[in-house]
């Protein structure tokens, strides 16, 4: 039978996002509140604000664009204040939003404008010379491009978005989009593209309305936060690292504070002091991370010099984070770390933890969100009991329902009987529920017809005093002519690179696994490890180089 929800299955509003936020009649905070909150300048939106921004720069592009119903808005820029309000345009005008990394080169941009079909790209200054290269790629006037944040274009070529305002004949027309929440586009995100080309993920309204309502009852229900009370009266405060062009910044921080009336603090990257003296100046009492945050906070000197005491709990996701790290972090701060799971197919939460039983199932990203069920199953697709591991198939309300311009991947991603979506992850249930990840199917080394999860390996390398960063890989072993694990390991800064001490750290970790996961593709010595933007290992660039690595030496013996 499939895993359920141990939580009662939510009703779920038939809401386009647009009407679910800003036009419910259940709103327990005042429309003066202020949400997005930029802690160096000090200007913020309060949910008026966010909303009146939005409907001004929705009649302006439908008055001067003509954009409407089923048009898609490209965004290419770092976490601002101005970011939420200028999608919310896009949803009042009946579009979507594409979001993109903002450290793509002109050609990835390109890529995703072009396959997205963008009628327009909004930006920041400092981005501006990358939008105009793709732009002049797809064949995309200039005068779609459109400025936000803090900075103008002094030549007044390109305008910001308040500029972007209803005029002529159009500016009475001051009537929202009509929208279908299950069919219509509310984001177009893009996979992370760490394997191919990225892809285009379709969410509908009715995915993130889903999403936000299931996270709204997790973490007002079992994880304590409110929208009031505390000294300040503004109740908890969320801190913002996560990127918003990836979707869980998006969902569940540039939404899911909108949603629950909680202000969020909002950095445009990080930066570890920023973030921290941005807790202990606002009194933020929660966050979404990555594991490299986490790791940074559990071994960081600098983390010392600030109060973080406000910080209830952290949340970490995008990435397997170990139990070893968790225990670090509560060792040194007393803060709680919990972990929970999802993938822009899914909106993306589909599992978070309870922050009352972070220790006890320590290394679990939590049980399932409600209304969502789940099967682990073999190879061949036949289901597997508790505890034992394999792929994990899901299905729920905040499942997207396909890839962009994909049609041919559809057989491949949802299985034929009962429509689950393969994830492509590898985990177990235990008997309470908790879903445990231990990796993903297409990273997993095989050694000898043995798995060996890279995931696991770097857990326990991480716990290891002398190691800052690692990343494991398989390298390719000619003499065994298979597979075989490799660690790419950043050393702290007073730690020599050595010979020695890379066949001491790979015999450091023999003694805690089983033979056939020790590192018999050696310890390298790196400066850092990949990784994008929402701190996911970049596996593939260390792939790369291992091959090129081993074709020299392989060369060499011949």
């Amino acid at each position: 039978m499939p895993v359920k929800s141990l939580h009662a299955d939510l009703d779920i509003p038939d809401l386009d996002l647009w009407t679910y936020l800003f036009e419910r009649k259940d709103k327990p905070f005042p429309d003066d509140k202020a949400i997005y909150i930029d802690p160096d300048t000090g200007r913020s939106y309060t949910w008026a604000q966010t909303k009146a921004a939005a409907t001004a720069f929705g009649r302006g592009l439908r008055a001067q664009w003509g954009f409407g119903k089923g048009d898609v808005l490209g965004f290419f820029s770092p976490n601002s204040v101005d970011y939420a309000p200028v999608f919310f345009g896009a949803h009042w005008a009946g579009g979507c939003a594409s979001t993109a990394n903002p450290v793509y080169t002109a050609s990835e941009l390109a890529f995703q404008m072009k396959d997205c079909g963008a009628k327009g790209i909004v930006t920041q200054l400092a981005q501006l010379p990358v939008v105009r290269e793709a732009a002049a790629a797809i064949g995309l006037s200039e005068d779609r491009i459109i400025l936000l944040g803090d900075g103008r274009d002094p030549s007044g070529r390109f305008r910001h978005f308040t500029e972007i305002q209803p005029t002529g004949l159009l500016s009475g027309l001051t009537r929202r989009a009509t929208v279908d929440p299950a069919r219509d586009v509310a984001f177009l995100v893009y996979s992370s593209g760490t394997t191919g080309l990225p892809k285009g993920v379709v969410l509908t309204h009715r995915n993130i309305v889903a999403n936000l309502a299931q996270l709204e009852f997790m973490d007002s229900r079992f994880n304590g936060l409110h929208h009031a009370g505390g000294p300040d009266g503004q109740g908890d405060k969320q801190l913002a690292i996560l990127p918003f062009f990836h979707v869980y910044g998006l969902t569940c921080i540039a939404l899911a504070s909108i949603r629950m009336g909680l202000p969020v603090i909002i950095l445009p990257k990080f930066e570890l002091e920023r973030a921290c003296r941005a807790i202990q100046d606002h009194g933020v009492s929660f966050a979404s991370i990555p594991p490299p945050v986490v790791l940074a906070l559990a071994k960081h000197p600098a983390v010392g010099k600030y109060d973080l005491s406000s910080v209830k709990w952290l949340n970490s996701g995008a990435a397997p984070l170990g139990r070893d790290l968790v225990d670090l972090v509560w060792n040194r701060l007393m803060i709680p770390v919990m972990q929970g799971y999802g993938l822009s197919e899914t909106a993306p939460t589909l599992t978070k933890g309870v922050v009352a039983d972070w220790k006890r199932y320590n290394g679990s990203v939590g049980k399932l969100l409600p209304n969502i069920e789940a099967q682990i199953v073999d190879l061949a697709g036949n289901e597997l009991p508790a505890g034992e591991e394999g792929e994990l198939w899901v299905r729920g309300p905040n499942v997207f329902p396909g890839y962009l311009n994909r049609p041919e991947l559809q057989k491949d991603t949802f299985s034929e009987e009962g429509g689950y979506f393969r994830t492509g992850d590898i985990g177990y249930f235990d008997a309470k529920g908790n879903l445990y990840i231990t990796d993903r199917l297409k990273e997993l080394i095989k050694y000898k017809g043995f798995q060996v999860a890279p995931a696991e390996l770097e857990g326990l390398l991480l716990g290891h005093a002398e190691i800052a960063d690692v990343c494991v890989i398989p390298a390719h072993d000619a003499q065994r002519e298979t597979e075989v694990p490799r660690a790419y390991v950043v050393l702290k800064p007073e730690v020599a690179r050595t010979d020695d001490k890379a066949a001491e750290i790979a015999a450091w970790l023999d003694g805690r696994v089983a033979r056939h996961k020790r590192l018999r593709g050696g310890v390298r010595f790196v400066d850092e490890v990949p990784k994008n933007a929402s701190g996911k290992l970049l596996r593939r660039v260390l792939k790369d180089a291992a091959r090129k690595e081993d074709r020299v030496t392989e060369g060499a013996k011949l």
